[in-house]
């Protein structure tokens, strides 16, 4: 597997990426998400800033900008490279991530990159594994009340799970073959760097839980601001 399949890989999800959903969607309705809120062009300002049906559609196009690359890449190479195929997978799910949360045409600012990591795990864990993510996932939220709190739980969620399911055979890895062995690993510190990185630009969000002056998770009634 060449560094420029995966270099491609990289810049396909990235262009995915590309497309904030937020900002499309707020724009048709007459307003700039980026100027309401807490100025985040994601599914939880859209949530609070424009009701549900915003948050719904942002978080369903956040999500599919990294799971469809990551599905069509897994139909592509799957019969080419059957032992590390998710590595690829990775790649572009990592592009798209990169994308949403550093748009080019935005000035590197983006949102933080939640559904669109999740639309990235969808397409890698077991279905198992997903359940249990999102039953910690609204679990979470449900008994604290904190949005950010949910995110940062997820996101390590994300990284354990994906390490564990392949010690258990859900993925195309065989840890008994070197090469695939390596492509494990590898995906794995993609995997957990964005995990990492999604923290990361929860730091404010962090700083305030600390100080206890994160506002707690609600959203708008009706559309509007």
């Amino acid at each position: 597997m060449s560094i420029f399949l995966r270099i491609g890989c990289l810049v396909v999800g990235y262009l995915f990426g590309l497309i904030e959903t937020g900002i499309i969607y707020s724009k048709l309705v007459g307003i700039d998400i980026r100027e309401h809120g807490s100025g985040n062009s994601g599914t939880t300002n859209a949530l609070r800033v424009l009701g549900f049906k915003a948050g719904l559609i942002t978080f369903i196009g956040d999500f599919c900008k990294s799971f469809v690359p990551c599905m069509v890449t897994r139909f592509i190479f799957r019969d080419t490279y059957p032992d590390s195929y998710y590595l690829l997978m990775a790649y572009v799910g990592f592009g798209a991530v990169l994308g949403h949360i550093f748009p080019v045409y935005l000035k590197f600012k983006g949102g933080k990159g939640i559904a669109t990591i999740g639309g990235f795990a969808a397409s890698l864990l077991h279905p198992i594994f997903i359940v249990i993510l999102l039953v910690v996932f609204v679990g979470t939220i449900f008994v604290s009340k904190y949005m950010s709190v949910g995110s940062i739980v997820l996101m390590i969620g994300i990284a354990g799970c994906y390490i564990i399911q392949t010690f258990m055979g859900y993925t195309c890895f065989n840890l008994d073959v070197p090469s695939s062995k390596n492509a494990f690993i590898e995906s794995s510190v993609i995997v957990c760097l964005l995990a990492i990185l999604a923290i990361f630009k929860h730091k404010q969000n962090i700083i305030r839980l600390l100080n206890h002056t994160e506002n707690k998770f609600h959203m708008k009634k009706q559309e509007g601001v």
